[in-house]
């Protein structure tokens, strides 16, 4: 048996929590591990999130989540123990919990009326009562408490009609029932995944008072109003937007600034001002400064941002991050006003890092895990969390002083998975073209056995500017429980390699990744235990457009899965939400359609033979259903062995719904055992509920 790697860290873990870490060590004994990772399980996983402590560093709120499994739906709700882990309890339902400025009460989001979430405020006394602070038509977003701790800050769409809206009809018959008024759109970006139509209405800035009451908008105009902070003295609050004529252009895209709203009078003041995003304001500890990240316009797919620092009326901008080049977290001032702390996913892990005014950045954290800090107290006590590939993640607490000294505050995982034998996960990096190197991560059967032959999958992220990590994966984990060896990689395009790396796609995506995912393939079949018979490929959103790529490229795979795809570019520009895909090539089709149909798969159905599936999710507004069915009515045209799942309840991708988790995970098998010859296909009554 395999005995899972412990976070790194662990060795110097402080033994204070002797009860936690002896669980978590019961866990991780190989003697008793003794059943293999199943779909009930997933249902029985809980997660924890966004721990906050208190300013006295006393007391720490987080969210606990987990799956209402009746109701088929996550749900969650925040708790609250001690500094030292002690005295675990549930506080209230909802989440996002967050102290105010004096540590008496707490402002968090739950359900309320008129319906949605709705902001609420809890007194942190022996009363502990509870007030909802918002009854908002559309919810609010966003929430910080004022300095003083007296109002609140938030963001929310307000909603206004189109101008070409409206037209006056004959007279309506006495009882008669006639059709609701058509919608009017006028606006380039008219839907969004998830939410569905949203031409009309613009999100802006208001303030409520802390106990209760009227909210005032102290914003207008047609724009949308973003990453709001207060400034120290409570005078201001920071946002971003581009309040300028058509800003929802495409061809504003990069475009947006940072301001400052008076709170008092609502007189707005515009604080950068070049041709590029500027964003995410934080004022220093004495207000003087403020930080933000930023970068020059630019003709690329993507770019890392810099972090900058100006005074508090714009002036004297500068760069503080020198030439470091991967992606930036949310940013929080150190107490001292010295540089500011944020979280960076880079090289296939999560590390905390540090920015100084004057010295640049500096990695805090290192290991093979994900580091993630939440806050801090007003004397340097910070809580996050930590995860691993056999540990889902867990709240640990630490000094800013030594962040590598952590320790365990929760166990929420060893009553699920204590006596469960999870598959080896290693780490691999080969050679590719282009004298790239490519990481990726190998999940083994539990059991593995490097004599045997493997039935092998090749899992492709989205994005396609994203990042797999060596963190705990349910999904590929559950697999490798069925005896599939799973490999998942960061083919070019993938972020927390650098600008360079990232941007090695652009105006040649799909195709340009081709060789490194092919690679990783070689790099397994090399090793003798998969089998070169039952190879399978599959991914969702951009893991979906480049699983229809290969279809079309190669006929190594013995089945294929290509979820959420887009085919065909030049027909998702009509049907997709996202508008901004026109900047990834380099001239309209209506001017040159070559570039268009050389990275559209459409165009590539001819060469397919292999089995390919499609799962895509109906309401999906990024990817939409049509997509899918372009390719799936060609191959059924042509006879090539094909299957369209359409899921019910489902936005962009397939895993909304708990149920449909399960239903993703066993569809796929099903498919790849109907094609494959490793063992006889697998039916809904053999593999879940």
């Amino acid at each position: 048996m395999t005995r899972p790697r412990p976070i790194p860290l662990a060795s110097i873990l402080p033994l204070a929590l002797a009860a936690p870490l002896a669980a978590l060590a019961l866990s991780a004994n190989p003697t008793t591990a003794q059943q293999r990772l199943s779909l009930d399980h997933y249902m029985d996983m809980e997660t924890v999130s966004n721990p906050q402590i208190s300013p006295d560093g006393g007391r720490i709120v987080y969210t606990k989540g987990w799956i209402d499994e009746r109701n088929d739906r996550r749900e969650s709700a925040l708790w609250m123990m001690n500094a030292d882990g002690t005295r675990q309890r549930h506080l209230v339902d909802g989440g996002g919990g967050m102290w105010s400025p004096d540590g008496t009460r707490i402002l968090y989001t739950a359900a309320g009326e008129p319906g949605g979430s709705q902001l609420h405020v809890r007194w942190m006394d022996a009363e502990g009562l509870s007030t909802p602070i918002t009854r908002l038509e559309n919810g609010p977003s966003n929430p910080r408490w004022s300095p003083d701790g007296n109002w609140i800050a938030f963001t929310s769409r307000v909603s206004d009609r189109a101008d070409f809206a409206g037209v006056d009809l004959p007279a309506r018959p006495d009882g008669a029932q006639w059709e609701r008024e058509p919608k009017v759109v006028e606006r380039p970006a008219y839907k969004r995944d998830g939410v569905g139509y949203i031409d009309t209405g613009w999100t802006h800035v208001f303030v409520v008072p802390a106990g209760g009451g009227t909210p005032r908008q102290l914003t207008d105009g047609d724009w949308n109003h973003s990453s709001i902070e207060w400034s120290p003295d409570g005078t201001e609050i920071y946002f971003t937007s581009f309040r300028h004529e058509d800003a929802d252009r495409p061809e504003h895209w990069q475009e947006s600034e940072i301001y400052a709203v008076s709170v008092a009078s609502g007189e707005i003041r515009q604080l950068t001002d070049r041709h590029g995003p500027d964003g995410s304001p934080v004022a220093s500890p004495d207000g003087s400064l403020i930080a933000y990240t930023g970068i020059d316009a630019h003709d690329d797919t993507y770019r890392n941002q810099k972090i900058y620092v100006m005074n508090r009326d714009g002036s004297g901008p500068r760069v503080i991050s020198g030439d470091y080049d991967r992606q930036v977290g949310p940013m929080t001032w150190a107490p001292d006003g010295g540089g500011l702390y944020f979280n960076v996913s880079r090289d296939g892990y999560r590390q905390l890092h540090f920015v100084s005014l004057e010295h640049g950045v500096s990695m805090l954290t290192s290991g093979e895990h994900l580091f993630a800090m939440s806050s801090f107290s007003d004397d340097g006590v910070a809580v996050g969390t930590i995860s691993n590939a056999h540990e889902p993640g867990d709240i640990y607490r630490f000094n800013l002083t030594h962040p590598e000294a952590v320790t365990r505050l929760t166990d929420v995982h060893s009553d699920v998975l204590g006596h469960v034998q999870l598959g080896e996960v290693e780490e691999v990096w080969y050679d590719s073209t282009d004298d790239f190197q490519i990481q990726g991560w190998i999940v083994k059967p539990p059991d593995f056995d490097p004599s045997r032959k493997y039935p092998m999958m090749l899992v492709i992220h989205g994005g396609p500017h994203a990042m797999y990590n060596g963190g705990f994966n349910f999904a590929f984990q559950e697999h490798a429980a069925n005896d599939y060896v799973v490999l998942y990689t960061n083919p070019r395009g993938s972020t927390g390699y650098g600008t360079g790396f990232a941007n090695a796609i652009n105006h040649d995506y799909p195709g340009a990744d081709f060789p490194d995912l092919m690679g990783g393939v070689d790099e397994m079949l090399a090793r003798g235990y998969v089998d070169e018979e039952n190879v399978f490929v599959y991914g969702c959103s951009g893991g979906g457009i480049l699983t229809s790529y290969i279809v079309g490229n190669t006929d190594r795979f013995r089945a294929a899965s290509a979820n959420c795809p887009i085919v065909n570019w030049i027909s998702a520009m009509g049907t997709s939400d996202a508008i901004s895909y026109f900047r990834t090539f380099e001239k309209p089709f209506w001017e040159d359609p070559a570039e268009w149909i050389d990275r559209s798969s459409i165009f590539y159905v001819g060469n397919v033979t292999t089995p390919t599936m499609f799962l895509t999710g109906e309401m999906d507004i990024r990817t939409p259903m049509p997509q899918t069915e372009e390719m799936y009515q060609a191959l059924q045209y042509l006879g090539v062995p094909t299957v369209m799942v359409r899921f019910q309840g489902e936005w962009h991708g397939t895993s909304r719904r708990p149920s449909n988790f399960l239903r993703t995970q066993l569809y796929l098998r099903k498919w790849f055992e109907k094609w494959g010859s490793h063992k006889d296909p697998m039916t809904t009554e053999e593999g879940g509920r």
